[in-house]
């Protein structure tokens, strides 16, 4: 994992240093220094704004996978029986094996409804990594077309 992070975040810019070059020694003409720039600010708001779409589909597709699946972690019978006896003799609470058995399994349940509706919201929240920028990427995409017809 840490790898992956570490090319990610050596990638991006070494990428982004050679797209520059590239752009900078295809353009080499003064009067196209402008539309070179406009390209490259296109080009980046292009790909800044797929990345949010891809990531928030990723998004989406998590919070669906907890909701459909949800994995909650919950301690053993033996260590909640364990603690709610030793609570109950501190309060000198009576407590039989059913009520603990009940207790249990309440709260197993609200852990998994707990987290399916942390996969709801996720899926909500991702929606917003798609709603925002998508439009966005497809007015810059538009752009580009218009631009790249003029120059032809």
């Amino acid at each position: 994992m840490v790898l992956i992070s570490l090319l990610f975040s050596l990638g991006l810019p070494i990428l982004l240093i050679a797209f520059l070059t590239f752009a900078v020694a295809k353009n080499k003409k003064e009067g196209e220094k402008e539309d070179m720039f406009k390209q490259l600010y296109v080009y980046l708001v292009l790909f800044f704004t797929l990345m949010m779409t891809i990531g928030g589909g990723i998004g989406i597709f998590m919070g669906a996978s907890d909701y459909v699946s949800p994995t909650t972690y919950y301690e053993r019978y033996e260590d909640y029986k364990f603690s709610r006896m030793a609570e109950a003799q501190d309060r000198k609470i009576d407590l039989n094996e059913e009520i603990i058995r009940q207790d249990y399994e309440r709260m197993i349940d609200r852990e998994t409804e707990r987290t399916k509706q942390q996969g709801i919201n996720t899926i909500i929240k991702s929606f917003g990594f798609i709603i925002i920028p998508f439009p966005i990427f497809l007015y810059f995409n538009r752009m580009r077309k218009q631009d790249s017809k003029h120059v032809v």
